[in-house]
């Protein structure tokens, strides 16, 4: 298979990966799926999912304030508070840019556990890891870059999110859509995008050009990736996820060799699916 022939030349020690189908079905794996990695922030995923259960479990909602003033969870998850990428400052009013704050996910993370009274971690394993078998995914550190994982698990939780069964379907479908639209902002390791779509806690791929998504990805791919060297994309039209794991940073190696294996990965399985 041409996905694997080039997965094999990636410039990196070690690579684990898998696709999987929207019935849940894992249609290729590469490596060693058990092997655990860093996530970095593809963590976001795990954390915007907890506080969407929360919103569901009624702990707050979404236009709930939260972060600086103005701002609200949904600004939080959308990354549109204004907070700074890894600090507390200020830098837009609420609603105004796509600013990519790590700040904002601690913040969300640091309002569930005030509103719920669980602590956030806690919180994570009960209402998303527990449910849905991940046992060898860990929160390490911080809930915007902290948690350990490896394929396996996150096989599950892909499969989750084209069929999800611990968060309701609309709610989902509500956070893989366009939040705040038009803003635009530097989607990290890609530069500046006029339309730097996002969800609520999703990247959009919509027309962003350059991505770490394929030439031939669907506009509403969704999905995020890590500066460990971490995907995690779902491509709802294809009816497939994919994670990719690997033992090296992020870098321009990586914007070049992605967006090929997606091609490949869409082109060799797409067939099997719903596209």
């Amino acid at each position: 298979m041409e996905s694997e022939r080039l997965l094999k030349t990636w410039p990196v020690e070690t690579v684990s990966a898998a696709v999987v189908s929207a019935t849940g079905e894992t249609l290729v794996r590469y490596g060693d799926s058990g092997r655990t990695y860093p996530l970095a922030s593809v963590t976001k995923l795990l954390t915007a999912y907890a506080v969407l259960i929360a919103v569901e479990e009624g702990a707050f909602e979404l236009d709930d304030p939260a972060g600086p003033p103005g701002s609200t969870v949904r600004h939080l998850l959308a990354h549109a508070s204004g907070l700074d990428v890894s600090s507390f400052k200020v830098l837009a009013a609420p609603g105004d840019r796509r600013i990519y704050s790590n700040t904002g996910f601690e913040t969300l993370a640091r309002t569930l556990q005030e509103r719920s009274g669980i602590e956030f971690g806690d919180y994570l394993r009960e209402g998303v890891l527990e449910p849905l078998g991940m046992r060898s995914t860990t929160l390490a550190g911080s809930p915007a870059a902290g948690a350990h994982s490896n394929v396996d698990d996150l096989i599950r939780f892909a499969a989750e999110l084209q069929r999800p069964q611990i968060l309701h379907p609309s709610t989902l479908e509500k956070a893989t859509s366009l939040v705040f639209p038009g803003l635009s902002g530097v989607l990290p390791g890609f530069g500046r995008q006029q339309h730097n779509d996002w969800g609520l806690g999703f990247e959009i791929r919509d027309g962003k050009e350059p991505h770490w998504t394929g030439r031939t990805s669907s506009s509403s791919t969704f999905g995020h990736f890590g500066q460990s060297g971490t995907f995690l994309w779902v491509d709802p039209e294809a009816g497939l996820g994919c994670v990719a794991l690997t033992d090296r940073d992020f870098g321009a190696w990586a914007a070049e060799v992605w967006p090929d294996f997606t091609d490949a990965i869409l082109a060799e399985v797409g067939d099997q699916t719903a596209r």
